[in-house]
């Protein structure tokens, strides 16, 4: 007899239903105010290093997907011990991915690319390890495209460019980081 769980199926039918409505109201559910301004500067970023709008879309928005999926799981408490302290692992990275962004804004001529981009690659790789076995290869695309678009050396060269076009978009999105360290969100 097969196994069946209404609560796995209403975790896969909340998943599948997020994923398809990554908009702004659903997004304002799972990601505050900060948090979107970032998105949206990341998004704006993108937009003028690829000049491809569509593209710069599509990043975001799996970018907002796996955010998501993610809170979904937690939400559910779908992870055991030992992906709990992974998670933990991952926030730790992450923390430490955005002091070193904001270092590298407010301290002229600190800027590398190598060590921004490996933080960035090993958080992917931390977020893909995590999520291995709850979410779809689909998902696992999205998380590597994010990252690998992020990461890009030329893009972080861009973004960090003292006088630069995305000057001002790395002030905002440090600004918001700042912020969420403030507030002890991330």
């Amino acid at each position: 007899m097969e196994a069946f769980s209404s609560k796995d199926m209403a975790l896969k039918a909340q998943k599948k239903i997020l994923s398809q409505m990554a908009n702004k109201s659903v997004v304002q559910m799972f990601i505050d105010d900060t948090s979107s301004e970032i998105l949206d500067e990341l998004y704006r970023v993108s937009k003028e290093y690829t000049g491809n709008r569509s593209e710069a879309q599509k990043v975001v928005k799996d970018l907002i997907k796996v955010v998501v999926k993610i809170a979904v799981l937690f939400r559910h408490n779908r992870f055991n011990d030992e992906e709990l302290k992974l998670a933990q692992n991952f926030q730790k990275k992450l923390h430490q991915g955005a002091m070193t962004a904001i270092s590298f804004h407010e301290v002229d001529f600190t800027f590398d690319k190598a060590v921004m981009s490996e933080i960035l690659k090993e958080s992917r790789d931390m977020l893909l390890k995590l999520v291995n076995t709850h979410l779809t290869p689909k998902s696992h695309r999205r998380i590597n495209h994010v990252f690998n678009h992020y990461a890009d050396p030329e893009l972080l060269t861009q973004l960090y460019n003292t006088s630069g076009p995305l000057k001002h978009h790395l002030t905002k999105i440090c600004n918001g980081l700042n912020k969420l360290l403030e507030d002890g969100t991330l």
